[in-house]
């Protein structure tokens, strides 16, 4: 009985250790795909959340002017030949 709760407190202090450093593999793993992430972010050189809003607002009303032009370029007369 003495030699068998010894091979499970080895086993069980493995199991614990493997757990433990696959835990630190993953946590590592993950740190490094996110700076992967942002180097490529960066390279692209990628807008963030608010200046895409502040760009497709900006776009919008350039849209909406663009439309009111073309608008008035529709209802100018056009004179008939002659």
């Amino acid at each position: 009985m003495k030699n068998s709760k010894f091979v499970f407190d080895k086993i069980t202090k493995l199991l614990e250790q493997g757990l433990i450093s696959s835990r630190d593999l993953t946590n590592e793993l993950v740190s490094i795909l996110k700076s992967k992430r942002d180097e490529i972010v960066f390279k692209m050189k990628l807008t963030s959340k608010d200046e895409f809003d502040v760009l497709s607002k900006r776009v919008e009303i350039l849209e909406k002017k663009l439309e009111k032009k073309q608008v008035k370029i529709k209802k100018s007369k056009r004179v008939k030949k002659s």
